[in-house]
């Protein structure tokens, strides 16, 4: 029986057909992308949002007086009205900076699609 499964992990490797593409091939097919410069941009974009985000958002809670006694349902009500839409924004902002406005634009815009669908507006035509 060892030697059925070997034979079908070497048959598996020879056949291109059942080879699974590397993760970010994948993630170059699935947002659009043919330049690998233009992936490394899109990894900055995310990465220094997400920074500043966490930056804002530790000195957002120090003004607003928030502390380690805080309940956590209030942190999260907060920062889901103010520090996501921060995030937001700040995708964008640095997206211009770093060139890549049109691709978090559309990405922006169908999420906004999706979320508008879950809360029961209207269908979308496309």
């Amino acid at each position: 029986m060892e030697h059925n499964v070997a034979e079908a992990k070497k048959t598996d490797a020879n056949n291109n057909s059942t080879e699974k593409k590397h993760w970010y091939l994948k993630l170059k097919e699935r947002w659009g992308v043919s330049s690998d410069f233009q992936v490394f941009l899109i990894f900055v974009v995310f990465g220094l949002t997400g920074s500043t985000v966490v930056y804002v958002k530790g000195f957002f809670f120090q003004i607003i007086g928030f502390d380690a006694a805080t309940p956590g349902w209030i942190k999260t009500v907060t920062y889901l009205l103010f520090i996501f839409p921060a995030y937001q924004a700040l995708l964008l902002i640095y997206a211009f900076i770093f060139g890549q406005f049109d691709f978090f634009w559309a990405k922006m815009k169908k999420m906004g699609k999706g979320i508008k669908r879950l809360f029961g507006g209207k269908k979308s035509s496309k």
